[in-house]
């Protein structure tokens, strides 16, 4: 069984690999690839492949590419929410944000390119047709105008308004957990596990979603810029919505504790209906200590 930093350095590996076949033109190739390769955690397409092989897949080039299209579309979203008319960020990962980079024709566009080549890699393999028809399904429900698309919108909106718990919870389970959600589901897509299995693992998933967008809120009271390598403090200056402006800093880490707990019952369920170990989204929940 793979680590998940094992599975991070496989998925690091084949986006380095891969990404620049399918590009033909030298400035769009070269603002695709500053993106996705200024680094980050690749929690989204470890979560699937830790899934998959936990379910008995193996974790070959194929399951690779359509695990690694999620990490496409993840880096497109990013590149539009740093945008002057999002969230107008100039830090990235601890690099210009794309915009700063290229300008915002050109970032507009490499997002564009990630996010249609994320639905090309989906497609383009040799996993069963049926696979991927699902997996593209399934994704595109979670990133479009029923998942993180409306879920922007929402905090756009709300933007200088106090939401309630409930509606800050369902505008993240959108904007964020969507894709921690899909990326949970596809592995069990991937095994062609039974709907009961599935469900499950769309539960976790939406429990972990939930758990990142209440830490990262935490992050950006607590930390510092270095720490995160973007800017921090940003919620409050925003007039955003965050859980610890909701609850309170320790009010919100009692929250994050609580979900948690959620998700280790999540966790002990998906062991029991599947008989297979799943001991190992342990290295994922421990992201959060």
């Amino acid at each position: 069984m793979q680590t998940l930093s094992e599975l991070q350095a496989r998925v690091n590996q084949y986006l380095l690999t891969n990404l620049a076949d399918d590009i033909d033109e030298a400035t769009l190739s070269a603002a695709m690839n500053y993106s996705v390769d200024a680094g980050g955690k690749r929690l989204r397409p470890t979560m699937t492949l830790m899934v998959a092989q936990i379910l008995g897949v193996e974790l070959n080039s194929d399951v690779l590419r359509a695990a690694c299209a999620l990490e496409l579309l993840h880096t497109y979203s990013l590149i539009h929410d740093d945008l002057p008319a999002m969230d107008n960020d100039d830090l990235r990962r601890g690099k210009p944000t794309s915009h700063k980079q290229f300008g915002e024709a050109i970032a507009i566009l490499a997002g564009d390119g990630l996010l249609t080549l994320a639905f090309q890699w989906l497609t383009d393999n040799q996993l069963s047709s049926n696979v991927k028809a699902r997996l593209t399904l399934e994704l595109s429900k979670a990133a479009g105008p029923a998942g993180m698309v409306v879920g922007q919108v929402r905090d756009i909106l709300a933007t200088g308004e106090t939401l309630s718990i409930e509606q800050l919870q369902k505008l993240h389970a959108q904007k964020t957990g969507a894709l921690l959600e899909y990326a949970t589901v596809a592995g069990g897509v991937i095994a062609e596990v039974d709907d009961e299995v599935s469900d499950e693992l769309a539960n976790f998933g939406a429990l972990y979603g939930l758990a990142f967008q209440i830490y990262d809120d935490i992050l950006d009271v607590t930390a510092t810029s270095s720490d995160l390598g973007k800017a921090t403090h940003k919620d409050a200056e925003r007039g955003k919505n965050s859980y610890p402006a909701l609850l309170g800093l320790p009010g919100a880490e009692k929250k994050l504790s609580q979900v948690l707990t959620a998700a280790k019952v999540s966790q002990e369920r998906l062991t029991t209906l599947t008989q297979a170990d799943f001991t190992g989204l342990d290295e994922l929940l421990a992201y959060y200590n």
